[in-house]
């Protein structure tokens, strides 16, 4: 059953050489100042080529989008050429590699953005919510961690900004030589806070309704894909998850209009993060199916997926696509060890944010390992 992770698909133009997807994960490793993707981010990615699809890290799209110390940007000539150096590696093994543009809205601090006030659908502070501010240091856990603060609620003329810088970012990203971008819109980040009821209350044409919840969303959707073409826009959402204090109330009606929506606007693919916890619920194998009905693209799964469960999911034709997003930390030739049942190796959490080579680019290839 597992041939099934292993059968070529087409992504828009692209040919996917498998359907196992690397998504993206923080890793807070960017080259400071400037928070610029570096050598050795490349040497990560390029080691991690085998997937079907890599989808890199978040990045910011502009200084009020970072949410934690030394994630990567893609909004400065730097940045691009930063990244440039990873997509570069990243198609020198022959793999596909997409950009997660990101915003986190309220989820920061203002010591990440510069000394400003942070923004957000709404003037609601994430109770509960801690993020990480630089201590100084490039040691591993290298951050100290502090609460967010309450953000002031955008105007007409901040969404219509930051509508522009994704623009701009998506542009960047295929300048960078990305093979297309991955909008944010789930984990409790700004396009979440727009979309889910808890994190959004607003009066306008942005707030109340669901259709009113989506309307940010659908104008960023637009933006790059006039900027980029649909065919290499994907979008991220998190249905079920209440992450960084961003809850909805009727996340089966939300959520399923979100997907009627993407297929209007025909974006190439829809991840959706499910939520991996341990002793989390599952999602609702009925949502999916309705899903699945409301999307006419791609697929995208990702969250507590083994071999198994992951072959299930693409065999019911719920998944196009499966990622395995901790796996791959430790075990940079992951598709090869699924294909021939080799064991797999457990990541080090103290080595995952921070710090230098060790943790991101010193975990060993199976036949190396014995």
């Amino acid at each position: 059953m597992k041939n099934a992770l292993f059968q070529p698909m087409q992504l828009g133009n692209l040919t996917l050489k498998n359907r196992i997807v690397m998504p993206p994960m923080t890793r807070s490793r960017a080259s400071q100042p400037g928070n610029v993707a570096n050598d050795m981010m490349a040497e990560y990615y390029a080691q991690r080529a085998s997937a079907g699809l890599i989808i890199a890290e978040g990045t910011q799209i502009s200084e009020m989008g970072q949410g934690y110390a030394w994630t990567p940007g893609i909004y400065s000539q730097e940045q691009i050429l930063g990244w440039k150096k990873v997509t570069d590696a990243v198609h020198a093994k022959d793999g596909t590699i997409f950009a997660q543009l990101w915003h986190v809205g309220r989820v920061t601090h203002p010591e990440n953005i510069g000394g400003q006030q942070p923004i957000s659908s709404s003037a609601l502070k994430a109770e509960n919510v801690k993020v990480f501010i630089d201590n100084g240091t490039d040691a591993p856990g290298f951050v100290d961690v502090v609460d967010v603060v309450e953000p002031r609620e955008m105007t007409q003329q901040d969404i219509n900004d930051v509508i522009a810088e994704y623009r701009q970012a998506a542009l960047n990203a295929i300048e960078a030589g990305f093979d297309g971008i991955e909008l944010h819109a789930a984990n409790g980040y700004l396009i979440n806070q727009f979309i889910d009821s808890e994190a959004n209350n607003r009066t306008d044409e942005y707030g109340g309704s669901i259709e009113n919840r989506l309307r940010f969303l659908g104008e960023v959707v637009e933006a790059v894909n006039e900027a980029i073409g649909h065919e290499r826009v994907g979008v991220r959402l998190a249905p079920f998850t209440s992450l960084n204090g961003t809850v909805d109330k009727t996340p089966v009606e939300t959520y399923t209009a979100a997907a009627a929506l993407l297929n209007k606007l025909n974006v190439v693919y829809m991840h959706i993060a499910e939520v991996d916890w341990d002793n989390a619920p599952e999602t609702p194998a009925e949502f999916k199916t309705t899903i699945r009905e409301a999307y006419q693209g791609t697929i995208i799964y990702a969250g507590r997926y083994n071999t198994g469960k992951a072959a299930q999911a693409l065999t019911d034709n719920l998944a196009d696509l499966v990622g395995f997003g901790r796996p791959f930390i430790a075990n940079p030739d992951l598709p090869n060890r699924i294909k021939n049942d080799y064991p797999l190796a457990e990541h080090d959490p103290n080595t995952l944010f921070g710090g230098t080579q060790q943790g991101l680019v010193d975990y060993p290839e199976y036949q190396e390992a014995h």
